[in-house]
């Protein structure tokens, strides 16, 4: 009995959330022969004040990131 449990943070929308239980349950169908309704999918959604990564949470990268002007990001 295959078992996800996907961690992101908020925002993604219910047809995403829905695209991609049906493509890892595919995918686990594929590559492991898995049987679609043996197949467990949790999708937990985290606030961006507690996700953290460079050292950082996740709300300020975002506010930094957009406070950046485009012509800067690209470099």
């Amino acid at each position: 009995m295959p078992y996800i449990n996907l961690q992101i943070t908020k925002g993604a929308t219910r047809e995403q959330k829905a695209r991609i239980v049906k493509e890892f349950t595919e995918t686990l169908v594929h590559v492991l022969g898995k049987k679609p309704e043996h197949t467990h999918i949790v999708i937990q959604e985290v606030e961006d004040e507690n996700w953290g990564f460079a050292g950082i949470l996740t709300d300020e990268y975002r506010r930094i990131e957009n406070s950046t002007p485009t012509a800067a990001k690209e470099e």
